[in-house]
């Protein structure tokens, strides 16, 4: 265990602290593999560091919306049983003490699976049970953690909870507490490597999560934590680490190498910086990249003030690849020189499950796929997403309509209930399918697949106009004629489809033969051209409310109403209560695409 760990757990900020983990690990072999003049031995060490990311709540190759094994065009397989079994094989090959293991973030949401263990049985409850990530990563044998921005989506005593379950670190040099700025998590793990006839090798981690999280999860950190920028606190802590005696420095960024950002001027810091750290930061050797969801096998960047090269990588979601960080060392002159550092990934659907972590969580997986096959109503026909990005598709309508109910009851008797609701939903899955007959809970998460949860704004006209020209720009721009192929019409400036957003209770249309800014024609608001003054109360989802996908005036609209239960509960609630889903009570075509008047579709 690191030492005084659950002592630091007990504190919400620690100056300078981290994790250390010294001494026995085992006795490597350095050997004297060549000579140098004077015939003197040249000895070596090889380190290997595998890292995930992104894991989203994965143990099993399951797809729970599905209720089958999961599947995709691809090939992929999924999950923590298919990662034990790669990190098995290479700690047999390597050694396991000449081996770390991390995470880079995004761990305990994602699946029906940690959803149920944070909300219908939920691990803060009295004698509540064992988060199954814990266990799963416990038992594999993960050396350490950083945080990712979903850590913090069921607020900050369940990610304690987690916290202290976890036989490892989550660390999180740039999550500090808002009143006295010091670290709120451990900021780095530092393991000692003991190699024979040499002195041992000391390899620091240090933790950086995503400064989005002040946005994306504003209702549970605001005034509690803070997140200053990836580069900032790394050019703090790397030179720390490397006064410490670190003889390697591995960085864990939750955080993507794009160098873009999401959420616009929303907060000072780059989103997606990790490329960034390697340039502007000296001293770091190797980068885990996780949040874009993004397969990088390798990626090399020249530090401007070294000039020396620093290894990234990042592994695909869900548990499908594994990073591999191959290090070469040298003791020369009296200390440990890392000579190169090669990355690369490994396939989960090239091995078979761990029956070890199978085991380990088969009775909570059972349990989660009797709760998901619930039956909550009936449906009188078919409703699925596959067209839904680019036609006005019933089944997104549903979401909206859910959304407008919620906020119409919960504003009965305030001086907003005078005003007319509308609401926003995206396309999130392009394969979710409710289907005629019995309606499950599984049917209806496929259909929301965020754990995110209600707001109220209050927009004008004119700010509704300029959210739904921002929301157009998500269509490729296709003239008048051209041939119209769906699976090039959308994703423009590779947004994804989360970011893109119906609007209910308006109608409109979207001519993707115009320029970007130019697009929506013909709104109107009960039958009439909408009036720039009118005010609106717009139901939306608190990803979005808070600044999510930087879509313009909402995150700074003045907020009459918000909760905390996830809207995906409130849709299987609605479905429950009517007992039947027919599209007569919710449907209805508010927009469409066209072309300089003329329909697309």
């Amino acid at each position: 265990m690191p030492l005084n760990r659950r002592k630091f757990l007990k504190k919400s900020a620690v100056t300078g602290a981290g994790v250390a983990f010294a001494g026995a690990v085992g006795a490597p072999a350095a050997q004297a593999v060549e000579a140098r003049k004077g015939h003197r031995p040249v000895k070596r060490y090889a380190l290997t560091v595998m890292g995930t990311t992104d894991l989203h709540g994965h143990v099993f190759n399951w797809d729970y919306f599905k209720d089958a094994e999961y599947a995709d065009a691809a090939g992929n397989a999924q999950g923590l049983a298919r990662i034990s079994t790669l990190v098995n094989a290479i700690r047999k090959e390597k050694g396991r003490a000449n081996t770390l293991l991390l995470d880079a973030g995004d761990t305990i949401q994602g699946t029906p699976l940690t959803y149920y263990y944070a909300k219908v049985d939920p691990i803060t409850a009295k004698g509540g049970p064992v988060h199954p990530m814990a266990q799963a990563m416990n038992a594999i044998g993960y050396d350490a953690v950083a945080l990712g921005n979903h850590e913090f989506n069921y607020g900050i005593e369940t990610l304690r909870k987690f916290e202290s379950q976890c036989d490892f670190p989550l660390l999180g040099a740039n999550a500090l507490d808002a009143k006295t700025l010091k670290p709120a998590f451990p900021p780095y793990f530092m393991k000692t490597f003991r190699v024979q006839g040499a002195p041992p090798v000391k390899v620091a981690v240090l933790g950086l999560t995503n400064p989005g999280i002040a946005i994306w999860d504003k209702a549970y950190v605001q005034g509690k934590l803070t997140f200053p920028g990836l580069e900032e606190q790394a050019a703090k802590w790397v030179p720390k680490l490397r006064s410490m005696g670190a003889d390697v420095v591995v960085v864990s960024a939750h955080s993507g190498a794009s160098g873009t950002s999401s959420y616009g001027d929303q907060v000072p810091y780059v989103e997606n910086s990790a490329a960034l750290v390697a340039q502007q930061v000296p001293g770091i050797d190797a980068i885990l990249v996780g949040h874009a969801h993004l397969e990088i096998p390798e990626l090399k960047v020249t530090n401007a003030a070294s000039g020396k090269t620093v290894v990234l990588s990042e592994p695909l979601a869900f548990a499908e690849r594994m990073s591999v960080f191959d290090f070469q060392l040298v003791f020369e002159r009296g200390c440990w020189r890392v000579e190169s550092v090669a990355a690369s990934v490994r396939n989960t659907n090239a091995v078979a499950d761990d029956p070890r972590i199978t085991r380990l969580l088969k009775d909570e997986h059972d349990v989660v796929v009797a709760y998901v096959n619930q039956v909550v109503g009936s449906a009188t026909e078919t409703l699925t997403t596959v067209e839904a990005r680019y036609k006005d598709a019933p089944i997104i309508d549903l979401i909206t309509k859910v959304q407008e109910d919620v906020v119409r009851a919960a504003l009965v008797g305030t001086q907003y209930a005078s005003l007319p609701v509308i609401a926003q939903a995206s396309p999130f899955s392009r394969t979710s399918e409710i289907p005629a007959g019995d309606v499950t809970i599984r049917d209806l998460s496929s259909l929301y697949v965020y754990d995110n949860t209600l707001v109220a704004k209050v927009l004008t006209g004119a700010q509704v106009r300029a959210y739904l020209e921002y929301s157009a720009n998500y269509f490729v721009r296709t003239p008048a004629g051209a041939v119209v192929d769906t699976e090039k019409l959308t994703n423009a400036n590779s947004r994804p489809d989360y970011n893109y957003d119906y609007v209910s209770g308006l109608r409109y249309d979207i001519d993707i033969a115009q320029a970007e800014g130019s697009r929506i024609k013909n709104l109107t608001y009960g039958g009439a051209a909408l009036d720039d003054a009118q005010q609106f109360v717009f139901a939306v989802n608190n990803y979005r409310a808070n600044g999510g996908g930087a879509f313009p005036f909402v995150a700074s609209a003045p907020e009459v109403w918000s909760e905390s239960t996830e809207i995906r509960t409130r849709i299987a609630e609605w479905v429950t209560a009517k007992g039947s889903l027919d599209p007569a009570e919710f449907a209805s075509v508010d927009w469409k695409l066209t072309r300089e008047g003329t329909p697309v579709f």
